[in-house]
């Protein structure tokens, strides 16, 4: 369109009304004070979320979302301490959530832990296999892979009874998407030296996502899972500066550890534009060696 100076005047081919309005969506984030899920409640803060519900086992959680709401100038973020593989701590979750602030539509597993050796190693002297105890595997898949699951399928339930209750059936496009959930997965969802438990939760979670994004649709709410590759978080740091510098930083294309905040940022992306499904890598170039 041409202007009355003779200058022309370019229209934005669109705005951001295709994007998620985060203002009236309550989410929910487990390990959110610290790590990725630290950086993702401060991301979704700064999107506009309504309210999140930041849950975590540590004692200072609610130091962080005093600290969260200071500095984000509203009361945003409402702390929930606990073991986010315990049922009734979740259910509490969700109905507090959902009677301060509405149904959770917006769901942010990010909790989780490692615990790292060689599935099978050989004592030298007796010859004897030393396999990787049940016990550590338990625990790693109960909280990596079964306790994200079920957030998420309580996120969708919290969307399918609100809508039942608005006397709404299936989800129409029309309606724009209602929520959307995002997983955690990781790079080395691909397999890596000394991680058998953690790899194959974050590989179940690739299943988990597929079946919850066909089935959760019915109601309108997206799910998607995000890959981070190694990010400075305590959970790398533990691995120690001598392994990360000789092993990690060589085989990324950046030679650095990712931000908590890139992760987030990127999760924020996932969330807001419906028009990205399945997987998203953020690795930083990432390329293991064989």
């Amino acid at each position: 369109m041409g202007g009355g100076n003779g200058t022309m005047t370019v229209e934005p081919f669109f705005g951001t009304e295709h994007l998620m309005d985060l203002s009236t969506k309550v989410a929910v984030v487990t390990g959110g004070a610290r790590g990725i899920g630290h950086a993702t409640c401060y991301a979704l803060a700064r999107n506009g979320i309504k309210a999140v519900a930041v849950v975590d086992q540590l004692e200072g959680v609610t130091a962080f979302t005093n600290q969260a709401n200071e500095d984000c100038g509203r009361s945003v973020m409402i702390p929930f301490r606990g073991d986010v593989t315990d049922a009734n701590f979740r259910r509490h979750v969700f109905a507090e959530m959902g009677n301060l602030y509405g149904p959770v539509s917006i769901c942010v597993p990010a909790a989780g832990f490692t615990k790292d050796r060689l599935a099978v190693k050989i004592d030298k002297e007796s010859g004897e296999a030393d396999i990787y105890p049940q016990e550590d595997f338990d625990r790693v898949l109960a909280v990596d892979l079964t306790a994200p699951i079920y957030w998420a399928m309580e996120t969708v339930a919290s969307v399918a009874r609100d809508r039942h209750g608005r006397g709404l059936g299936r989800w129409e496009p029309a309606e724009r998407v209602q929520g959307a959930v995002v997983f955690i997965g990781s790079v080395s969802s691909a397999g890596n030296k000394g991680q058998v438990s953690y790899a194959s939760a974050k590989a179940g979670l690739e299943g988990a996502q597929a079946t919850l994004a066909a089935e959760a649709i019915f109601y309108g709410v997206r799910s998607a899972v995000i890959h981070p590759g190694f990010t400075d978080t305590a959970m790398v740091q533990s691995l120690g500066e001598d392994y990360v510098s000789k092993n990690i930083l060589p085989q990324t294309q950046l030679r650095r550890l990712i931000k908590p905040e890139e992760i987030a940022d990127a999760i924020c992306f996932l969330i807001r534009n419906s028009a990205v499904s399945g997987q998203l890598w953020v690795d930083a170039g990432w390329h293991p060696k064989g």
